[in-house]
């Protein structure tokens, strides 16, 4: 992949769907039986998908640049949710995830990242409200196991917060930094650490991101300490998610776009998806009423 993003296993076919932004895809893969190799299938469209969700009455709910839209994967027909509330000019869509309510939270980027101009929207039963601003790379969205917080975060300032959440009425509040790091500034590429960008939350209600040119996962606690580092074969991955059958395979989609050459020649893993085994299993993905 280019841009691989938004993974999630989808919890009754029990296959890995995500995207590819910059190719602007949709994907399915599906574990062998027994052994082999993974099937891979894709959907080809006009607009980058930022993220990709299950929809509760089957297919996938996609966040594009041009809208929200539904996918039925059986026969690939397209329908449009909710237009998208930015000039396409200059805003996408980007990272997003439903709450077990099957309230869909979307944000956006702004493509020049010249300025703190994105936010953070909520899909709830055909409507689509604004609910945060004040960022530039909207990113990084999980909810606690009993959906209590959800997490947020700009990767452009390094900064992920956390949010008080009402799981009956959806109302978010109490916007507090849960942690921040360090800018790159002028250091090179060995000595940074990463900016914060997908994520994902465990069944102990720890948080997973993924430090884009960062060559690291993080495991944060619910106050923000960080737990433990995972380092990784790639430069930049893009976000984590729990799967296979017991939500204890952790996968990890990476990226390879406008990367230098000699960095892809170091690094062959770049592009691919990851996955490991671990210890604490995730929680299974919520979809999109």
């Amino acid at each position: 992949m280019q841009l691989g993003e938004s993974p999630f296993w989808h919890p009754r076919e029990q296959v890995l769907y995500g995207c590819d932004i910059e190719a602007r895809q949709v994907w399915r893969l599906q574990p062998p039986d027994g052994g082999g190799t993974w099937t891979h299938r894709h959907w080809q469209f006009d607009a980058e998908v930022g993220c990709v969700v299950p929809a509760r009455g089957g297919g996938l709910v996609m966040a594009r640049r041009d809208g929200l839209w539904h996918l039925d994967t059986a026969s690939g027909a397209q329908r449009e949710l909710a237009p998208m509330p930015y000039d396409p000019a200059e805003f996408r869509f980007n990272d997003g995830r439903c709450d077990a309510q099957g309230r869909l939270w979307v944000g956006s980027l702004l493509d020049s990242r010249r300025a703190p101009l994105a936010a953070l929207y909520c899909y709830d039963r055909g409507q689509l409200r604004q609910v945060a601003d004040g960022v530039t790379v909207s990113n990084g969205l999980a909810f606690s196991p009993d959906g209590s917080t959800m997490y947020w975060a700009d990767t452009t300032s390094h900064t992920i917060f956390a949010f008080d959440c009402e799981r009956a009425c959806g109302r978010i509040a109490n916007r507090r930094v849960l942690a921040r790091f360090e800018l790159r500034g002028d250091r090179p590429l060995s000595q940074y650490g990463g900016r914060p960008d997908g994520a994902a939350v465990d069944a102990e209600g720890c948080y997973w991101v993924a430090m884009y040119e960062g060559a690291r996962v993080l495991r944060l606690s619910p106050a923000g300490e960080i737990l433990s580092e995972l380092r990784l074969p790639v430069r930049c991955p893009t976000m984590p998610c729990f799967g296979g059958a017991d939500l204890r395979t952790l996968f990890i989609t990476t990226g390879r776009h406008k990367r230098p050459p000699e960095e892809l020649a170091a690094q062959p893993l770049a592009g691919c998806v990851l996955a490991l085994r671990v210890e604490v299993p995730g929680l299974p993905a919520a979809d999109c009423a």
